[in-house]
């Protein structure tokens, strides 16, 4: 049972606490009240505040439209106004361009093009809007006026600025053909830079605007003149230079293919030098054409729409191809006739061309791609005619070789190398320069089908058989010709000297070799006919040996008179001998062998023989008494004898 004190604390402590809670209650329900009054003022506020807004958005809608509909009226307005001021402007185009068009685009093309535009512009509007306004006829003219003055600017422009390009310029190109680098850095200027600008815009205005085509003929026919003129101007450089100095300035054409002559050329027989100097111009305008061709295609790409430009290039070019086509023509026509003439050497004029153009030829090909099969065909038909009276001449010559008459008046009278032999070699030895030129003409005319391919090897062959063919032409003549002498000794001088000239001939120069090619004995062959005829030569000297060998004189016993019959006998052996001798000296010593090796080593034989044979038989009778006029037969001492035979072939002792 609790204390009664105790319960007295608790029941107050309740109490107290029961207070508090009441307390506490009584705050909520206050504070919910007052809750409640603000929740019903803030109901009625915010009611008030829709409805207020219900009523401004019933205000203002009305309004927001309004004020739409005004502003759009106002852009329509504007834009009408612009419209007009837009159309109106198209009605003062011709006044406000007239006198620009009128005073042309020379000197400011960027203003001029910029009043053609406007012009344009309204041609149409007129055409779409108005096509009865007598304003459309107005900026139609004018437009046409203004296109006009572009295409005479245009014209006028390529006239004024298109230079002839000169000699040195172009021989500077050529002679730098290999170094590229150089060349891209700096091409040919053929219009100033400002100039080539306002060419351009004016092209591609008269192309997009003036639907026009005719400044493309304009400009082809420019610039085909300039082309033409400048390799003109080269060839008279050629000419002129050759006539003053004799030594055109022309730096050499970098050329390092096989036929290139590693040695100075032998003078062709009979060549003039302006033949030479016309020559080495057709040359070099053939490799100007190429550079200067190459140099009008960069420049015509700039100024000619991309599906005109092969069309106008082949128009640009064919007055500078065809007169080389047709100096080339003219080239070969002057061969043929010189063929029929028989004057081989002139016909040379051909190999270093036909050379030079089939060198050329893979750069003529670049360059002339896309042009017409004609224009491309021109440089082959050319070559082709080369190739042909080429072949003609080598063939002819071998034909002349073999069939040379036998003129008595022309023979040499001392037995020399006859005129037919040194020009046959010399022009031989031309061909040299041009090994590959000469078998490929000689290929281009076999039937087989391998001549339509032939190799460097199968023209090296039919050159060296063609040389044999030549050379044993020229042997056959020579035999025939030969028979012209009377004296056999003499006959044997003249092929000695003839045979050893081809030999050394052919020896000195890369011949020998080509004959090697078909023929392999073809130097021994030549050693052994050297031989032979120096053995006829030696023949001659027996009728003055035969006087005193010991096999024609008996044996006198010493001590023995002699007699009559036999000193007789003695005597007519000494006369013969002597005669015979001075008969002999007398005539050879008129005849000639210009080889003073084979001329000192046939009367040094010659000499050997006939010393031997004399100083055994004046040995034997010198102290004879076979008569008592001794000087008389005794005329010359062995000494003497040789003395006079080393007099031999020396028409100046």
């Amino acid at each position: 049972m609790i204390p009664p004190q105790e319960a007295s604390v608790r029941r107050r402590e309740i109490e107290d606490k029961l207070k508090q809670e009441e307390e506490t209650l009584s705050f909520i329900r206050d504070s919910l009240e007052k809750s409640d009054q603000l929740t019903k003022n803030m109901v009625s506020i915010l009611s008030s505040f829709e409805s207020r807004l219900m009523k401004l958005e019933n205000s203002i809608i009305p309004v927001h439209k309004q004020t739409e509909n005004l502003q759009r009226l106002q852009e329509n307005v504007e834009k009408t106004l612009s419209c007009l001021d837009h159309v109106i402007s198209y009605y003062h185009v011709a006044a406000d361009t007239e006198k620009i068009i009128r005073e042309g685009p020379t000197g400011r093309l960027e203003e001029y093009l910029g009043s053609m535009a406007k012009i344009q512009k309204a041609v149409e509007y007129f055409q779409d809007n108005n096509p009865d306004s007598p304003e459309l006829n107005k900026v139609k003219l004018l437009f046409e006026r203004g296109k006009e003055s572009l295409e005479s600017e245009f014209r006028s422009l390529m006239t004024r600025h298109s230079k002839v390009v000169s000699p040195i310029l172009i021989l500077d190109l050529i002679s730098s053909e290999e170094e590229l680098e150089v060349q891209e850095e700096a091409p040919l200027e053929h219009l100033p830079e400002s100039v080539l600008q306002d060419v351009i815009r004016i092209s591609r205005w008269l192309v997009e605007y003036g639907r026009n085509q005719d400044f493309m003929n304009v400009y082809y026919q420019i610039r085909s003149s300039q082309l033409d003129r400048s390799i003109k101007g080269l060839r008279e450089h050629f000419r002129k230079s050759s006539s003053s100095s004799g030594v055109p300035y022309s730096p050499a054409i970098p050329n390092k293919r096989k036929d290139t002559p590693t040695k100075k050329p032998v003078k062709r027989p009979g060549r003039d030098d302006m033949l030479d100097v016309e020559t080495d111009a057709y040359i070099h305008c053939i490799s100007a054409f190429v550079k200067l061709a190459q140099s009008e295609y960069q420049l015509l790409m700039d100024v000619i729409p991309e599906h005109h430009q092969k069309k106008t290039f082949d128009s640009l070019i064919q007055d500078a191809l065809d007169g080389l086509m047709l100096e080339g023509e003219n080239i070969v026509s002057a061969a043929r006739k010189a063929i029929i003439r028989h004057d081989f050497s002139a016909v040379l004029t051909v190999f270093p061309i036909l050379r030079h153009l089939k060198q050329t030829k893979p750069e003529f090909d670049q360059v002339l791609q896309g042009t017409a099969a004609s224009t491309k065909n021109k440089l082959p038909s050319l070559i082709t005619s080369m190739e042909t009276v080429g072949a003609k001449a080598l063939e002819d010559f071998a034909d002349n070789i073999k069939n040379d008459p036998d003129k008595e008046y022309n023979m040499p009278k001392d037995g020399t190398v006859h005129e037919l032999t040194s020009n046959a070699i010399l022009f031989l030895q031309q061909l040299l320069d041009f090994q590959e030129t000469a078998g490929a003409m000689l290929a281009s005319q076999e039937t087989s089908s391998s001549a339509t391919s032939y190799s460097s090897e199968f023209s090296k062959r039919l050159l060296s058989t063609y040389i044999c063919k030549v050379l044993g032409n020229l042997q056959l003549n020579l035999l025939s010709k030969s028979k012209v002498y009377e004296d056999p000794a003499l006959s044997a001088i003249f092929l000695h000297n003839n045979y050893n000239y081809i030999l050394k001939a052919l020896e000195k120069s890369e011949l020998i070799q080509l004959v090697a090619v078909t023929q392999k004995t073809a130097e021994r062959s030549y050693r052994e006919h050297i031989e032979q005829q120096i053995q006829t030569y030696q023949r001659s000297w027996l009728k003055v040996t035969d006087y005193i060998t010991e096999k024609n004189i008996p044996v006198f016993q010493p001590g023995v008179k002699l007699r009559d019959k036999e000193r007789q006998m003695i005597k007519e052996r000494f006369k013969g001998f002597n005669d015979g001798l001075e008969e002999l000296c007398k005539i050879q010593k008129a005849w000639a062998i210009p080889d003073t090796e084979q001329r000192d080593k046939i009367r040094q034989a010659q000499k050997n023989i006939v010393q031997e044979t004399y100083g055994a038989f004046l040995h034997r009778y010198s102290n004879v008494p076979f008569t008592k006029n001794t000087e008389k037969y005794i005329k010359y001492r062995v000494e003497q004898v040789g003395d006079m035979i080393d007099r031999l072939f020396d028409t100046s002792a």
